[in-house]
């Protein structure tokens, strides 16, 4: 329940090119639920307070688009900004619409640039929001980019956090909210070099994979049921920094590696291209294989 003092974060979220899986894993958080986040005081005085999301809210059409458009109008600097899908540029960004203005389309490069702007801060939720992604993948033939690149590009000085994943895991979020709105706005030093906090992407993989022993004594799987490291079969751990191993995902349920399957990479900027085939051994540069067979 909100108190008559407590302070309000208005939040847009905002869906560009992308599969909605993004939001479909946070709304599977558990702690906090995302009706806990988004209903109560997920910390004492403070709330978040969701005025736009094109797949849970209840409108539809032109009125919530005018919440949209309102919130950046009255809320200046005030708002968080919430971006889920990279964004279509080719062709001034025409490959990529939300809502009307005048009768006319509206794109979602316009949408970014208008509410990216006049933001607090930006969420850049997923790894096709943040670097790309799988629509961003060669070809690209509608030049989608990540948020980081919109801003840049565009001179547009607002600080940004990427949370990467495909999808990320709905703790990342939560978990990058709560530090928000508990000690403001990160401070350099809690975020890598592509903009990730450092508490979820500030180590390997590789380095917590509980299959990381029989890489250090060169045992490595032939086929994906067999027991030993993935990394002949595709396994990116030894080049992608979360911490999936730790975390685990479904609730504490399982992983990917704890299901088989070797990491492909998807929190990193590079993904999906410089992570593909994802069934080959990488090429990237690698710790150093202990010698043994792997033969």
């Amino acid at each position: 329940m909100k108190g008559s003092d407590t302070k309000e974060y208005p939040a847009v979220w905002l869906q560009a090119a992308g599969c909605t899986g993004c939001s479909v894993s946070v709304l599977n958080a558990t702690n906090p639920a995302i009706e806990n986040l988004l209903i109560d005081e997920v910390l004492p005085g403070k709330h978040i307070n969701l005025r736009f999301h094109p797949t849970i809210m209840a409108g539809s059409g032109a009125p919530v688009i005018e919440v949209m458009e309102a919130t950046s109008r009255h809320e200046k600097g005030g708002y968080i900004l919430i971006v889920e899908g990279a964004i279509p540029t080719a062709k001034n960004g025409i490959h990529g619409v939300v809502g009307e203005r005048n009768g006319k389309p509206v794109t979602m490069l316009s949408r970014v640039e208008e509410l990216a702007k006049d933001a607090l801060v930006i969420i850049a939720l997923g790894t096709c929001a943040a670097f790309g992604g799988i629509p961003a993948a060669h070809p690209n033939p509608t030049q989608c980019a990540g948020m980081t690149d919109i801003l840049q590009t565009r001179g547009i000085n607002i600080p940004i956090v990427n949370i990467p994943g495909c999808p990320p895991h709905p703790t990342w979020f939560v978990g990058t909210v709560a530090s928000i709105l508990l000690s403001g706005l990160p401070k350099p030093g809690d975020l890598d070099e592509y903009g990730r906090p450092k508490a979820f992407y500030g180590q390997l993989i590789h380095e917590n994979c509980p299959r990381r022993a029989y890489y250090d004594e060169a045992k490595f799987a032939k086929k994906f049921t067999d027991g030993g490291c993935l990394y002949e079969l595709g396994c990116k751990g030894p080049v992608t920094y979360s911490d999936c191993p730790l975390r685990l995902w479904n609730n504490g349920v399982n992983w990917c590696i704890g299901n088989g399957s070797p990491c492909i990479g998807c929190t990193e900027p590079g993904f999906p291209d410089e992570v593909s085939p994802f069934y080959e051994k990488t090429t990237a540069v690698l710790p150093e294989i202990p010698k043994g067979d792997s033969g």
